[in-house]
């Protein structure tokens, strides 16, 4: 008993020496890279930054440029929650879809690798100078022009949207949900990652589990809650968690854009500082609160 304790003690130190040596590079290059400027960059945000020749003079300023932030500038604060808002929504559309997405891949059928290489094909596409492409390309713009023109204006969703409006039923509900719909093509192409880590974790489910459920007279419907859900709730941890800081690094982010004119040209260094450092705060108390909150539902397992 003894020797089989320290055999699987010396498994887990190898597993985690392995884990170590992989993420080495990530650590190597954080604190080569990226420890200086962190700590610089909260310094600036309590500074005024005099740009000189080829050199910068931060000038203490304490809590001015977060004052501003919060009570002067006329934008930050309402895209600050505009854009909360929408990271909660986009990041659950995307969880659902992918969730779902892999469990229709994750079933046996022709041509199975192929569709699984077309729903993994948006994390290329959303990546480097395709994304460039894609985001301006005067060929795609004229091509919705003449779909729109094609099909007169006329929008189901828009539709259905003005029906349920001037009835008066779940108008803020239904207008989330059409926004999903109007937004499917980006909670799509956000989804490539998620679906991936998803499809991972349901193929380490043993066959065997669902056979016994099948025996017992189980449904799909009870099998789905029983069996897959427990049992992969730790990749909705990390999906959840990869899926929110993807949002914010999105070239789409009204905040990001915000914090960019104004450092870039404004060349406000340190007030650009400050708003970087309030939105970080933010993303992180909510990235650890909704962690904390979804790891008390995780089942593991060996």
């Amino acid at each position: 008993m003894k020797k089989q304790k320290n055999k699987l003690a010396g498994l887990q130190k190898r597993k985690a020496i392995a884990g170590y040596i992989f993420i080495a590079p990530f650590i190597i290059g954080f604190l080569v890279f990226m420890v200086k400027p962190f700590f610089q960059s909260l310094y600036m945000s309590f500074c005024n930054v005099e740009i000189g020749a080829g050199t910068f003079n931060p000038v203490w300023a304490g809590l001015e440029n977060y004052k501003r932030a919060f009570t002067i500038d006329p934008e930050f604060t309402r895209l600050l929650v505009e854009e909360i808002s929408r990271m909660v929504v986009d990041s659950l559309a995307i969880m659902v879809f992918s969730f779902f997405v892999a469990l229709i891949l994750n079933q046996k059928f022709k041509g199975r690798a192929f569709v699984r290489a077309i729903f993994f094909l948006p994390v290329i596409l959303s990546s480097g100078v395709i994304l460039g492409l894609e985001t301006d390309n005067s060929l795609m713009a004229q091509l919705q022009v003449a779909i729109e023109e094609s099909t007169g204006g006329v929008s189901i969703t828009a539709a259905v949207e003005d029906i349920l409006r001037t009835a008066g039923v779940g108008v803020r509900a239904f207008e989330t949900v059409f926004e999903i719909i109007d937004n499917i093509y980006d909670i799509a192409i956000s989804s490539g990652i998620q679906i991936i880590i998803f499809l991972s974790g349901l193929q380490t489910i043993s066959a065997s589990m669902y056979e016994a459920a099948d025996i017992e007279g189980c449904t799909k419907w009870e099998s789905l809650w029983k069996i897959t859900f427990p049992m992969i709730s730790s990749m909705f941890l990390v999906n959840w968690i990869y899926t929110v800081i993807d949002f914010c690094m999105r070239s789409d982010n009204e905040v990001i854009d915000k914090i960019t004119t104004v450092m870039t040209e404004q060349i406000n260094y340190g007030f650009a500082s400050a708003m970087t450092w309030v939105y970080f705060v933010i993303v992180i108390v909510f990235v650890g609160i909704s962690s904390l909150i979804i790891s008390k539902g995780v089942y593991y397992y060996d």
